[in-house]
């Protein structure tokens, strides 16, 4: 009973993290809404879900950033502070390493699956396939 109450917890501050992942990441924050300290929410939070809140934090954001490159028409840096970047650097570095390219050859390879513009490829061809091609999987 007591590690179901711990994980309706930490839950509760990852879905902080995750209702807020246009601003700027305060670990004291979203310790907050897990009732814990900074340190016992950021060490639960790894053992919970095997990534830190802020990886978390930058998966999330370049997950969003990934779905909005293809299907949406908007430059990269207004991309980049949609999903919550102030610096076109820094979004690009987190992306090439969380991606293994950067956001604009990304956005040029599943571009050029789909048939339709702006369509995201994987509901123009099948997912495996769209995967497979760009080095990623699905999450």
């Amino acid at each position: 009973m007591k590690a179901h109450f711990q994980y309706k917890k930490i839950c509760a501050g990852r879905g902080y993290i995750a209702d807020n992942y246009l601003y700027p990441f305060c670990l004291a924050d979203a310790a907050k809404h897990s009732n814990m300290s900074p340190y016992h929410f950021s060490r639960i939070f790894k053992k919970t879900f095997n990534e830190t809140p802020n990886a978390f934090l930058i998966r999330l954001r370049i997950e969003k950033a990934k779905k909005m490159l293809v299907t949406e028409n908007a430059n990269i840096m207004e991309i980049c502070e949609k999903v919550g970047y102030q610096s076109l650097g820094s979004f690009t570095s987190r992306f090439h390493e969380q991606v293994g390219m950067p956001p604009s050859q990304y956005r040029r390879k599943l571009w050029s699956l789909s048939s339709e513009a702006y369509r995201y490829p994987s509901k123009a061809i099948p997912a495996c396939y769209a995967y497979h091609f760009v080095g990623t999987s699905p999450k």
